[in-house]
């Protein structure tokens, strides 16, 4: 490394420190020609996913893009910065992940993760993101995905209010087969 004082390329490195949770190492470094020491650091230099925009062009990916997005669409919501900044920070590794044979993902993807994100967070902040993402053109559109969400939220309520399957009655079968198989009568009365 070339030593900013006189330019002299031997110098020794005095110490080391892993930085951004062993993203990035900080060396301290001596010149060996005039003494001066000086900092120097290392990063990992990764290819930079891009994204395939609908008309084929391609940009690389853009994490405040996202933020700014998910952060319109929650404006006014009871959602904490911190919740953004996870939801972010999960969209961006889900994207690294499924772009990566060739480091490219497309746009509709993303958007798609985060619609997923957001229907899980907030219902009002999924929509707002859905009607531009999806290019709302009119109130049905609204209303159809409104719609939508209410049918799955009634499904899933009477999926927890089933009546519970038939297992109690099959434990006490049990007891009472076990009982005889001792010799003893089983009990007459159902708690």
């Amino acid at each position: 490394m070339r030593c900013p004082r006189c330019s002299g390329l031997d110098d020794k490195v005095i110490e080391s420190r892993s930085l951004a949770a062993g993203e990035s190492i900080r060396r301290r470094r001596q010149c060996l020609s005039c003494g001066y020491r000086f900092t120097s650091y290392e990063r990992i230099e990764e290819k930079q996913l891009m994204v395939i925009k609908s008309n084929g062009r391609r940009e690389p990916f853009d994490r405040a893009k996202v933020q700014r997005g998910i952060q319109r669409a929650v404006e006014k919501r009871p959602i904490g910065q911190s919740t953004v900044e996870l939801v972010v920070s999960e969209i961006e590794d889900e994207a690294a992940m499924q772009g990566l044979p060739d480091h490219e993902i497309p746009a509709r993807t993303i958007g798609e993760m985060i619609l997923e994100h957001l229907y899980e967070i907030d219902r009002v902040a999924y929509i707002r993101f859905a009607s531009v993402y999806r290019n709302f053109s009119n109130v049905e559109e609204f209303v159809r995905e409104i719609e939508t969400i209410r049918d799955q939220k009634r499904q899933t309520a009477e999926r927890s209010t089933e009546p519970a399957s038939d297992d109690g009655q099959y434990e006490l079968y049990n007891e009472e087969n076990a009982i005889a198989a001792e010799g003893l009568e089983p009990p007459t009365e159902r708690i």
